[in-house]
């Protein structure tokens, strides 16, 4: 009966997941494809293709309205994010999970808070503090609030470093071995599948992030892509066509880094989340 019921519950999941999948692609392909269109084409044509296929959108919003700098702000700020996230997360981890002192789970369940409760709930908190710190408006104030929020990498690194066998730390240390080189030499190379999990996931987080760059960065020297999206949704409303291209640009490197690193993305979850 249990076995029955398991096996109705998995086909009712797979059948909501698969019409979630198919209505994701209609809606991208849909996007990509009104990118090509002529705004008088999107209007009398919304969900067809386009006429005739026009670049223009694209010329508009990368040469004109020199989108491309926004562009270029986005992968300076998430790339940095990243190394700084994956460095800071996975040292801590090791530390947690090599290491018994008193008030390690405290601390512990402290970094898993994060996973329940956002960071958008302390906003106002978070820039008082960044204000007075003259961080606002810098790229350094957004790099320690992307470190900071790392419930999700933590979370992973330490299930990881856990399923290690003790006797892996213990030879190194025999063999004379210091920590910072037990850790750099030994469980970062063998820490490669999670480290890709969480540079992806956090890649696509980060990239699509709107509400802290809303917050944090006013200049519009510094605006990242998602802010010159909704700048240009909010002075060129009707120029859907536009909307589409600048957002069809936004999409080409989730895409990217989800294909090259899908397999890696697959073995970094098993790896800290399934215990043997």
């Amino acid at each position: 009966m249990y076995k029955k019921r398991q096996g109705i519950g998995s086909w009712i999941a797979t059948i909501l997941l698969t019409l979630y999948c198919l209505i994701a692609i209609v809606l991208i392909g849909n996007m990509v494809i009104s990118s090509f269109k002529t705004k008088q084409d999107l209007l009398f044509n919304t969900f067809g293709f386009p006429t005739k296929i026009s670049f223009e959108n694209y010329r508009q919003v990368l040469v004109k309205d020199t989108l491309y700098k926004n562009f270029f702000n986005s992968i300076i700020l998430t790339t940095l994010s990243i190394a700084s996230l994956i460095f800071f997360s996975s040292m801590t981890a090791y530390g947690l999970s090599r290491y018994r002192f008193k008030g390690r789970q405290a601390l512990e369940m402290y970094f898993l808070l994060g996973l329940m409760f956002p960071i958008q709930i302390a906003i106002l908190p978070l820039f008082i503090i960044m204000r007075t710190l003259k961080l606002t408006n810098t790229f350094l104030g957004m790099i320690i609030l992307y470190t900071a929020n790392m419930s999700f990498s933590l979370f992973i690194f330490t299930q990881f470093f856990k399923e290690l066998p003790a006797a892996l730390h213990e030879s190194a240390v025999i063999d004379g071995a210091s920590e910072v080189t037990i850790f750099l030499r030994i469980m970062v190379p063998i820490s490669k599948p999670v480290i890709f999990t969480v540079m992806t996931v956090s890649f696509v987080q980060i990239w699509n992030d709107f509400y802290l760059p809303l917050v944090f960065l006013a200049k519009r020297s510094l605006h990242t892509l998602t802010l010159a999206i909704y700048q240009y949704l909010a002075n060129f409303l009707a120029y859907w066509n536009y909307v589409f291209a600048a957002a069809t640009l936004s999409l080409i490197p989730v895409i990217i880094v989800f294909v090259v690193f899908s397999d890696q993305i697959i073995s970094g979850l098993a790896s800290g989340s399934i215990k043997e």
